[in-house]
């Protein structure tokens, strides 16, 4: 088992950072394409992140750490952001998460006092017993899953225009 709190910690506090430094000022063409019909663009993918700061990962932490019987999640729209007023800019996006974050972070390391803690567990609707370690490292593999998913969707916006250079641009291998 190789999860520690302090290397999850270390993309937790970059994901916000990196997206601004790679997204903050893109046109608008960069920010709203995507790879078809029901997938998300840019601006989305970093409105899903904000409503996961929001009502996923600590609100399910702290249930963890409860002690009480009822352990269930309760479960997570990760469709609610699409439902959000799109007049946000990127910028507007970006600042919120970043915030959001932070605070989050603060409150993981003002809850995980003890190693302990990594083996409390919870009840996920779809997976059944999860643990804390278990969450806390699929937050961090979240951000890069979406971090991977902003470049692919960003890259495929080229995919006609590389030419014959596809075939050495394995982001664009599909």
């Amino acid at each position: 088992m190789f999860f520690k709190m302090d290397e999850a910690i270390e993309v937790l506090e970059r994901t916000p950072k990196l997206m601004d430094s790679f997204l903050s000022g893109l046109s608008d063409a960069w920010l709203h394409c995507n790879e078809g019909e029901g997938t998300w663009n840019v601006s989305e993918v970093i409105g899903h992140l904000i409503d996961g700061e929001k009502y996923n990962w600590i609100p399910r932490l702290e249930l963890m750490l409860k002690e009480s019987e009822n352990k269930a999640f309760p479960a997570f729209d990760r469709f609610s952001h699409l439902k959000d007023a799109p007049d946000k800019s990127i910028d507007e996006k970006l600042i919120e998460f970043k915030s959001l974050r932070k605070a989050n972070i603060d409150k993981l390391k003002a809850l995980i006092t003890d190693e302990r803690h990594f083996e409390l567990t919870g009840v996920h609707p779809e997976y059944g017993e999860v643990k804390v370690r278990e969450l806390i490292s699929t937050w961090a593999v979240h951000d890069l899953t979406h971090i991977t998913q902003i470049t692919r969707v960003m890259a495929n916006r080229y995919r006609a225009d590389v030419g014959p250079w596809k075939s050495y641009l394995g982001i664009l291998k599909n």
